[in-house]
């Protein structure tokens, strides 16, 4: 029974001209189940549930489970004392039928709910499924059901761009416990940029001193181009305890965090603090400007290459992902061009291009990454293949080649660029920019459009399929200063995209998933989210 449903009637008068097409589902879940059967008959709880796991492993598993459906739902939940009195059962059985991580088997029938899977993962979805079958009335009944369900995707992430904004620990935990509602497994968090270093590195204190500080900020109407600015100062940054935290405050909801820590472009914050990390050599302040920077790390310094190896020395005691993302897109050349160290790197390393430099660079920061038993994951930029119109035509193609290891993290570029990435062997995360990008408009990606993206596109041959591992959505800060904002831009996409990556395309429907959203939406406006209005979300929908 979730709570304070008394906004639902106005929902569902703004879906009443989208669901014409609705399926007549017994199951309204998002991410849509894989594989759902019902059955005739319903259990009917009362308002009444009693928890109970098969396995001591599952004590921590149950007292969370015991809170969220405490919050959630206005009956009277407890934990059992034995089996036989239990009506909501958690079974860990690692000779469950699909043993893939995070699947499970949820059943409804005369003795209540039983979830099953092989791992802790496929216990919580299968309660995050409960969650949203559960009826706002407690004297509603249960419809008994069958499910067998498992994730399309292993990568299912959501990017937060704190570089630009600050955001803060009590809203990085609330989208945590939106993805966990939505099955999202990866945190993706972009600390680092030209505008603000928001981690807390303790041998070169000077990142946060320094670099999580600017004195304004631009804005107004015309973004890129706007001469106008804040005036106002901003600034902010998370401790490791802070960040500790979160990690596993994380850990408890089965999502991943990845840290994104730029290299060598978007690097200005951390070249203000600390200048002979920079190529030109210059002083500089944190920028107030949005848009590309020249700053770029002096790759062909040795003192550079220990700076940047510290920082993810820090970052990894931190971070346990395997996955640390370096960013590595849209570094300007400019300042390697003037650079006599750098040109004398690149002919002691036989390297012809600029391209081929950032790609030998790319390369050392992997090969520490590997020896620290990490992997590394970049912008597809990575590859050496820029696709910008500002680089130099002689720097559009790289000759050396990157490590295999490396996920390429897809976001610009066409499907060609994709296929040899994939015949090349290296995995794919496709967040391709007009498809996932959270601070465009519902005008340029709708809710439907969102949600009627494939990570794998339809013109990639099919041998290359299984090199696409997941997807991902992203919130860029740019021009999206409050917390408020960024509710109104993510939700009620985040949804859209959680069921991306999640359900298998011949179980989409997004009539079906329109149906299934007005229960989110008041789960979201109790929890003091503020999420786009539906008319908004779908602006060129028909009424």
């Amino acid at each position: 029974m979730f709570k304070t449903l008394k906004h639902l009637s106005c929902y569902l008068f703004l879906l009443v001209p989208f669901l014409s097409m609705a399926q007549d589902d017994t199951v309204y879940v998002i991410p849509q189940p894989n594989e759902i059967v019902s059955k005739n008959g319903s259990f009917s709880h009362s308002g009444q549930l009693n928890l109970v796991a098969n396995n001591e492993l599952l004590d921590e598993f149950l007292q969370y489970a015991l809170e969220v459906l405490k919050d959630n739902f206005e009956g009277n939940i407890t934990r059992a004392k034995s089996k036989s009195a239990g009506n909501v059962h958690f079974i860990l059985d690692n000779k469950s039928r699909n043993k893939s991580k995070g699947a499970y088997h949820l059943l409804v029938g005369k003795k209540g709910v039983k979830i099953t899977a092989a791992n802790e993962q496929g216990l919580f979805y299968g309660l995050q499924t409960l969650l949203q079958m559960l009826k706002s009335d407690k004297n509603e009944a249960l419809a008994y059901v069958e499910i067998n369900d498992a994730p399309r995707f292993e990568w299912r992430a959501f990017m937060l761009d704190e570089g630009r904004y600050f955001k803060g620990a009590e809203q990085v935990k609330k989208l945590l416990d939106e993805m966990a509602r939505l099955k999202m497994n990866v945190f993706h968090w972009h600390l680092v940029d030209d505008q603000g270093w928001r981690i807390e590195i303790k041998k070169y204190p000077l990142l946060t001193e320094v670099g999580s500080k600017r004195v304004s900020t631009q804005v107004g109407p015309r973004k890129w181009n706007s001469p106008i600015q804040s005036g106002v100062p901003h600034e902010g940054f998370y401790t490791q305890e802070e960040i500790k935290e979160i990690v596993k405050y994380a850990a408890d909801r089965h999502i991943t965090v990845v840290p994104e820590i730029e290299m060598p472009g978007h690097a200005s914050a951390a070249i203000a603090a600390y200048p002979w990390l920079g190529s030109s050599g210059k002083e500089i302040e944190v920028p107030i400007k949005f848009g590309v920077s020249e700053d770029i790390f002096n790759v062909a310094d040795p003192r550079v290459y220990d700076f940047l190896t510290d920082v993810l020395d820090e970052v990894m005691t931190l971070f346990p992902s395997k996955v640390i993302h370096i960013g590595g897109d849209e570094a300007k050349y400019e300042h390697w061009e003037q650079s006599n160290m750098i040109k004398k790197y690149m002919d002691e390393n036989n390297l012809k291009t600029f391209a081929d430099l950032q790609v030998d660079f790319t390369n050392r920061i992997s090969q520490y990454l590997e020896s620290k038993g990490r992997k590394m994951m970049g912008w597809n930029e990575i590859l050496g293949q820029n696709i910008h119109e500002y680089q130099a035509e002689k720097d559009r193609g790289a000759e050396e080649e990157l490590s295999k290891s490396s996920v390429i993290h897809f976001w610009r570029g066409d499907i060609k660029l994709m296929t040899e990435a994939a015949a090349e062997g290296y995995d794919i995360v496709n967040s391709l920019h007009t498809e996932t990008y959270l601070d465009y408009s519902y005008n340029d990606i709708s809710l439907e459009r969102a949600y009627k993206f494939n990570p794998i596109p339809a013109s990639l041959d099919e041998q290359y399929h299984d090199r696409i591992i997941g997807t991902g959505s992203q919130m860029w800060g740019e021009w999206i200063p409050t917390s408020g904002y960024m509710d109104y831009m993510t939700f009620p996409r985040i949804a859209a995209y959680a069921e991306v990556g999640w359900t298998q395309p011949k179980q989409k429907n997004f009539d079906r998933f329109l149906s299934s959203l007005p229960a989110l939406l008041d789960a979201w406006k109790a929890e003091g989210i503020y999420f786009a209005p539906l008319e908004e979300a779908l602006p060129n929908r028909s009424k």
